[in-house]
């Protein structure tokens, strides 16, 4: 039979998971009576877990918000998750040391059976830079920046903040991590023109504590339309380049996150692509494999020549 101390982490820990449970249904997954279970859900609110009782037809148990976190009970596949996770942790400013701190706590109150494994995982994993089709360092987000633009996205209010140094008001809607950059899906509330920006770029303002109505994006995929944009503003440095080839053999060779591509005729587009530096752009135009011609910007052409040299060298020595 199970100690009512064991049973009590047991109910505990259904009643972290999902939206509600039944009487019944807790006392058929613990094996007791529906009274027991009233019993230890009273046992639980003497202990200051803030065990709520939902009525109505899908009526039941949950655990309400606390002053506190509670414990969190994981089963082993949960522990070595949680703990791989905060391993990886990365890309807000701060939030690997928290990580840090988190990974310390958890590994404390592991099962013995358990450290083994994390300490194999902790001891094997590294983290190389994500950010891996440009040569600047990883981006970090101020943590501060994110969390003012999650609530206001939650809370449909208008976000002001500074984006290079330019002031910006939005209406925001999506948050997006891609290759360890935070973007922002945002519609312009003035013009009706929807727009991604970087996080890391963004410095805030006061809070405008302005309610907006939400209006639908065109075509509906937050991802999509931010995959699309980031290539035209998503990035440090933009290049324009006439390209001799067909729309969609230019696109049939790029990711549409760094590129934009305009048809002219049958024979003839426009790329506008973007990097983190023009170093980067320079040596992924090559990789197309097509006849181009540089429309901008003038710095770009100078990266191209010490590239050709460099092959040329390469050629003329092999």
């Amino acid at each position: 039979m199970t100690s009512p101390s064991a049973r009590l982490l047991a109910l505990l820990s259904l009643l972290q998971t999902g939206s509600g449970r039944t009487g019944a249904e807790l006392a058929t997954r613990l094996g007791v009576s529906p009274r027991t279970v009233r019993a230890d859900i009273e046992r639980l609110r003497e202990l200051g877990y803030p065990v709520d009782a939902v009525r109505g037809s899908v009526g039941g148990y949950r655990l309400g918000a606390g002053g506190q976190l509670p414990p969190l009970l994981l089963d082993d596949e949960e522990a070595v998750a949680v703990t791989v996770g905060l391993q990886m942790a990365a890309g807000v400013t701060g939030v690997e040391e928290a990580g840090a701190r988190a990974l310390a706590k958890i590994e404390q109150v592991l099962p013995s059976r358990l450290r083994p494994l994390v300490d194999a995982l902790g001891s094997t994993i590294d983290r190389g830079q994500e950010n891996v089709d440009t040569d600047a360092p990883d981006p970090e987000v101020d943590p501060a920046v994110l969390a003012a633009a999650a609530a206001a996205i939650r809370d449909t209010e208008w976000l002001r903040f500074d984006y290079r140094d330019a002031p910006v008001l939005v209406e925001p809607y999506r948050l997006l991590s891609w290759q360890r950059r935070w973007h922002l899906v945002a519609r312009d509330p003035g013009s009706g023109s929807w727009h991604t920006y970087r996080v890391d770029w963004m410095s805030l303002r006061m809070p405008t504590r302005r309610r907006f109505d939400p209006q639908p994006l065109p075509g509906g995929d937050y991802t999509a339309f931010a995959m699309r944009t980031i290539a035209a503003s998503g990035w440090a440095v933009h290049a324009r380049l006439r390209i001799d080839a067909p729309a969609q053999a230019v696109l049939d060779r790029i990711n549409p996150t760094v590129g934009v591509v305009e048809p002219i005729d049958a024979d003839h587009c426009v790329l506008v692509t973007g990097a983190d530096s023009l170093d980067t752009v320079a040596a992924y135009i090559g990789m197309l494999m097509m006849d181009f011609t540089v429309e901008s910007p003038p710095e770009l052409i100078p990266r191209l020549r010490l590239l050709s040299e460099r092959y040329a060298r390469a050629v003329a020595g092999s």
